[in-house]
């Protein structure tokens, strides 16, 4: 079992059960690390209603600190999963490397003041230029690989949630430049399950993305986005299957916002 990177709290606003109950699913598991990253605080007031607020971030630490000194696996890990969007720089620039992070998990959820992943807007995809929405998203997410704030990027073609995608050569022409970019920035791109609960009902990355993730031997880790305990490693074997038909024999652990290859499978 490989660590579940991809664990939300209450503090997300739209998850249930207590942080134990979640650690407890892991170690059921078996799993050797499991990290907590919910969203961060954003003092400008972007997205307010489904994260933290600053004030509430001591209170977010002190609900992993217990979990990371009990004995035995897993080893918890304390991260945050950190929106890149314009402007987000002028905060996360100066607070994230004042943090004890494990791991800062990179996402994007907006497209200028769209949330293209929000069912209440789904519609939208209806009337925009689908590969335009899908350019300026990877434009984005080269901006954010650029900013090395990050780690690793979360939920790489977040945009196909409601099955409006390009084709596969304009999704390789777009994607590409962004590849190349986490690449030379030395981050790692997340295997997320939760695909498979979304209307699209595919794991994120897709296999054409992985696989030209692999050829520029970007790491992988892996994450479940749960929003509830029975969601802790859900399809972990769908996406460790995934990763190997992909050519990757080895995914990556955090800790301390330091990477750690190790084996994927014996």
């Amino acid at each position: 079992m490989v660590p579940d990177y991809h664990i939300h709290t209450v503090f997300c606003k739209h998850a249930d059960g207590h942080a134990a109950e979640y650690r407890e699913t892991a170690r059921g598991l078996g799993m050797p690390q499991m990290c907590f990253t919910d969203h961060a605080p954003a003092p400008d007031g972007y997205d307010p209603s489904v994260r933290m607020q600053l004030a509430e971030f001591p209170a977010y630490r002190d609900l992993i600190a217990p979990l990371q000194a009990t004995a035995g696996p897993p080893e918890v890990l304390f991260g945050i999963e950190a929106d890149y969007y314009a402007g987000a720089r002028a905060f996360l620039g100066d607070w994230l490397p004042r943090q004890a992070f494990d791991l800062v998990l990179g996402s994007i959820h907006y497209i200028g003041d769209w949330c293209f992943d929000h069912p209440g807007y789904a519609a939208r995809w209806k009337t925009v230029d689908v590969a335009g929405a899908w350019r300026e998203y990877f434009a984005l997410m080269a901006e954010l690989a650029r900013s090395r704030l990050y780690d690793a990027v979360g939920h790489l073609d977040l945009p196909k949630k409601f099955g409006f995608r390009p084709t596969d050569q304009a999704l390789r022409e777009m994607a590409q430049p962004a590849l190349d970019v986490i690449a030379a920035e030395g981050m790692a791109v997340e295997i997320n399950t939760s695909g498979l609960r979304k209307p699209v009902r595919e794991i994120y990355p897709s296999p054409l993305l992985l696989g030209l993730a692999r050829e520029r031997e970007i790491p992988i880790c892996f994450g479940s986005d749960s929003h509830s305990p029975q969601e802790v490693g859900a399809d972990f074997d769908k996406a460790v299957q995934l990763a190997l038909d992909a050519g990757y024999t080895q995914c990556v652990r955090f800790r301390k916002r330091e990477k750690q290859l190790v084996p994927l499978a014996d």
